[in-house]
């Protein structure tokens, strides 16, 4: 009998194994706001503590050279449609309804959904679930960030939409925890089937407040009454939200599911400009807004145990719209040509094969989408190495950053020349995809 019942267990663990092998894999995109590649101690960083995302890049693979856009929205709308802002980005704090995510496909093949944390793409009730999400907690969904006070209420005692439901925690809160623990209940009730958790982090963007676990946080603070507030506390927010991303790794393990769990970790853009951060022992000041490079360079972490090797560090070049069909390509899911996608996948770079890696990256940058004539639009192609302007601009990055001296003609060797050329004709290639929608169009 004893036998028997060590059988019968057997066979039904190797039907379980069997199953979460042929399932496709969790998927779990963390994207951090306002924090730039030389904020992260696996990067060079020294001004913070980030020991979470540390352990995170040792047990994974770490990304060189990932790129977003300067500030929040072109990201947010370059990263979950796959595709140029050129094409799509047409306002500030907007997604065009028309527009495909990632989302909208992993839930039409079965994926059971959540966005937590900010939003931030338009103010209607409808447009989560329109884009793809079965759940939400969202900061700054269907309101403004501030209250009728004036005072911000994205931390402490948050303003937040849960599944529609508008409230506002005012027992001590605060929004990070709020929504770390609805993520982490979400997993415990979707761990059966496969699930998308998209996670734009609210941390660490301005005001700069104190954390639940800084020595002057107030639980009865009802909001900050600045927009920018003391830097000071700008590094307790870093290491809450290396704390953060903490539990949610921890809570992946406690599930069982780390072997079939993907975890994404990246920024939208880089650091708030008043914060000045130590890297490699050099001062770096922020760049969020820029379109230099500590104003666009982001970590890309991502751990998949026992599927990514551990302790990579990849050199690559990686666009915000590759996004999309990597995360497509490991939920085996076979994109249609109709998309229009800009992207190109990096799964089997992540996987330790051959695949296809992008020569250069195109950026079109407008805060406002050129929403308004008084819009600056910015418009470049760069590899590891150079960035060339719509306007003739050239530099090398690799050796000016800040994008002091631009090279003339002369200066540029044969390979320069040749490399500038290249990138000329490409920005040709993108002449004709400004989409003209300048309005907001609803559901």
């Amino acid at each position: 009998m004893k036998f028997l019942s060590f059988l019968f267990f057997g066979i039904f663990s190797l039907y379980i194994s069997a199953q979460l092998e042929n399932r496709p894999p969790n998927i779990i995109l963390i994207m951090v706001d306002d924090l730039g590649a030389e904020c992260v101690n696996s990067y060079g960083g020294s001004s913070y503590s980030t020991p979470r995302l540390t352990q995170m890049a040792q047990s994974g693979m770490q990304f060189e050279n990932c790129h977003s856009m300067p500030i929040c929205t072109p990201s947010r709308v370059k990263l979950m449609t796959g595709r140029s802002n050129k094409k799509n980005h047409v306002n500030f704090a907007y997604l065009h309804p028309k527009e495909k995510t990632f989302s909208q496909v992993l839930k039409s093949n079965g994926y059971e959904t959540l966005i937590a944390g900010k939003w931030q793409l338009g103010q209607d009730m409808r447009l989560p679930k329109h884009f793809g999400f079965d759940e939400h907690i969202l900061w700054q969904l269907n309101t403004q960030g501030r209250d009728s006070l004036g005072l911000d209420k994205r931390y402490s005692n948050p303003r937040l939409v849960e599944n529609g439901v508008t409230y506002e925690k005012n027992e001590g809160g605060f929004s990070t925890d709020l929504v770390i623990d609805y993520i982490n209940e979400f997993m415990d009730r979707k761990k059966n089937q496969p699930f998308l958790v998209y996670y734009p982090m609210i941390l660490t963007h301005c005001p700069f407040v104190p954390t639940p676990h800084s020595k002057d946080w107030d639980p009865n603070d009802l909001g900050s009454k600045t927009y920018k507030g003391d830097e000071k506390y700008f590094g307790d927010m870093v290491s809450y939200m290396d704390y953060s991303v903490g539990k949610i790794i921890d809570k992946v393990g406690d599930l069982g599911i780390e072997e079939n769990t993907i975890i994404i970790f990246t920024a939208d853009n880089g650091t708030d400009q008043p914060v000045v951060s130590i890297k490699n022992n050099i001062f770096i000041d922020g760049a969020k807004g820029k379109t230099i490079d500590t104003g666009t360079h982001v970590r890309l972490l991502v751990s998949w145990a026992k599927k990514i090797e551990s302790g990579i560090i990849n050199k690559s070049l990686i666009d915000f719209s590759d996004f999309f069909p990597t995360i497509c390509e490991a939920a085996g899911i076979k994109l249609n040509s109709n998309l229009d996608l800009d992207g190109v996948s990096f799964y089997n770079q992540l996987m330790g094969q051959d695949g296809p890696k992008r020569k250069w990256i195109h950026s079109w940058y407008s805060r406002g989408g050129g929403s308004s004539m008084n819009d600056e639009t910015f418009e470049w192609v760069r590899n590891e190495t150079y960035k060339f302007y719509r306007g003739n601009r050239f530099y090398n990055v690799k050796k000016d950053p800040n994008e002091k001296n631009k090279l003339s003609w002369n200066q540029m060797t044969q390979e320069e020349r040749k490399i500038q050329q290249e990138f000329s004709n490409v920005l040709k290639s993108y002449n004709s995809l400004r989409n003209n929608t300048r309005i907001n169009e609803s559901l």
